[in-house]
């Protein structure tokens, strides 16, 4: 019977921790970086770490974008709101005093361009991809 540090020992890892081939000839860290055409769109290979990078605070941008997309409309909707009532009173002290139809249609069209921003942000975060990723089912021809 193997322990799980046989299998450890055989595979390298990068300095991310990530394994790396053990042949340098199919090492996918020497895979082109840049733009290119795949077989969803464009994508964009890029080192693995910023790969990580963008990924991770793409992610965490499209979740900012939602939460306040979705309180913003929430808070037009709402006729009690904690939102709208901070919001009606800082207009109030800059002497701006909104009506109610004007306040829930900038409050709801704000909302809703934070909710396709945080789309955007996300869309575009998923066309990286990270050196030696491979590709992706769709060029394997597997049936």
């Amino acid at each position: 019977m193997s322990s799980p540090t046989d299998h450890d020992d055989a595979q390298a890892f990068d300095e991310t921790g990530d394994p790396i081939a053990a042949d340098e000839q199919e090492d996918p860290r020497d895979e082109p970086t840049g733009p290119r055409i795949g077989p969803d769109g464009r994508e964009v290979v890029v080192p693995f770490r910023l790969y990580k990078a963008v990924t991770v605070f793409s992610t965490l941008a499209a979740v900012v974008a939602y939460l306040i997309g979705f309180t913003l409309v929430d808070a037009a909707t709402l006729q009690i709101s904690f939102v709208r009532t901070t919001v009606v009173y800082i207009l109030n002290s800059a002497g701006l005093y909104p009506s109610q139809d004007v306040l829930v249609a900038v409050l709801a069209i704000t909302g809703i361009v934070f909710i396709i921003a945080g789309t955007a942000v996300y869309v575009l975060g998923t066309r990286f991809r990270g050196q030696g990723m491979g590709k992706s089912q769709d060029d394997s021809g597997e049936s």
